[in-house]
């Protein structure tokens, strides 16, 4: 049987991909002036999509970054307001200062694509998938070809589309990349996509299936390769991997759930709130979600507050995996312990 290498956890697929574009690439290549190491055609499988974060401290993932563009794509956006405090570097993708592009994959997903046009294609592929067993139309294009006839074009899609597939009462899930910069987008377009997957499984009332990414251009910029050298010395100096089982998201999730979660990190980001722990437990919002309002609690103290430490109060309420990794990627967490 012919399918794509199949993975524990991102992580793994993450550190081969790594491994080969770096140690065996393809090609060298100069696209728009950045030289890059090069593999054609890859592919992986995540048989539990839910084990979409990596757990190493030389990488630095940024999981308030990875909840906040998820939810950013789920809500249908495309404004920088939200999404480049997170991420300021993704300012410099703008041709307005104001919106994104094509890497707004969200306000191509979940907006209806012409005027008068009452649902979005995510709406109807879902529906399509509701009224018609073993469907193969089930797919989301992003990519569209009206993107190259423009030539200063500084934001394509990498994602050209979404392929949601119904088999045995479990949702799975095709994704096809354009390309994919290993080092610095792998790991949130997997975080990102496996989120829609299982928050579609969620709208059509079924188990979550495996999760399959493939890539066009499967590259390594060269001005990354000494950080992706320290990311593969970690892991192959580690005695074991850092497990973190995540939880399943919650099955009442829905729009409105989206919604309201970015009510409070809009309150958050504009530093018109601050939550304690137990101010978040009580909001209306199940435990599942209120993990992503700790996490954008987390980062509104490290942006607005004075204090050198984060909350201990904030990161104890946190699923292991999600302190971890706040732990490794922001001193004022790692240095809450003490300050308390």
């Amino acid at each position: 049987m012919l399918t794509a290498p199949t993975y524990r956890t991102v992580e793994g697929a993450y550190l081969d991909l790594l491994r080969v574009a770096c140690d065996s690439p393809e090609f060298n290549i100069a696209a728009r002036g950045n030289d890059a190491r090069e593999v054609i055609g890859v592919s992986f499988r995540l048989p539990n999509p839910r084990q979409r974060l990596p757990y190493l401290a030389a990488r630095k993932a940024n999981p308030v970054f990875q909840f906040a563009e998820a939810l950013w794509y789920l809500a249908g956006r495309r404004d920088l307001e939200m999404i480049g405090y997170y991420a300021p570097s993704m300012r410099s993708s703008s041709k307005d200062g104001v919106t994104l592009g094509g890497s707004a994959y969200g306000h191509t997903l979940f907006n209806p694509p012409a005027v008068g046009d009452a649902w979005s294609p995510f709406e109807r592929v879902l529906e399509l998938l509701r009224t018609e067993a073993d469907s193969k139309r089930g797919y989301l294009p992003v990519f569209s070809a009206a993107e190259l006839t423009v030539a200063d074009n500084p934001d394509m899609a990498c994602l050209a589309g979404l392929h949601l597939f119904v088999r045995d009462g479990r949702l799975h899930m095709v994704c096809h990349m354009r390309a994919n910069d290993l080092d610095c987008g792998l790991l949130s377009d997997v975080f990102s996509f496996t989120m829609i997957q299982e928050y579609a499984a969620i709208q059509l009332g079924l188990e979550l299936g495996h999760y399959t990414h493939t890539i066009g251009s499967a590259h390594v910029n060269e001005c990354n390769v000494d950080r992706v050298r320290r990311v593969l010395n970690e892991a192959e100096l580690r005695r074991a991997p850092h497990s973190f089982p995540f939880p399943a998201m919650s099955v009442t999730t829905g729009p409105d759930t989206i919604r309201r979660l970015l009510e409070h990190e809009a309150l958050l980001r504009t530093n018109t709130v601050k939550y304690s722990a137990d101010e978040i437990a009580r909001l209306n919002l199940d435990a599942y979600w209120q993990q992503a309002v700790l996490l954008f609690e987390v980062y509104r103290q490290i942006r607005h507050d004075e204090s050198d430490a984060v909350g201990r109060d904030v990161l104890d309420c946190l699923h292991p995996g999600l302190r971890w990794l706040c732990e490794n990627k922001w001193e004022a967490c790692a240095g809450a312990e003490g300050a308390k």
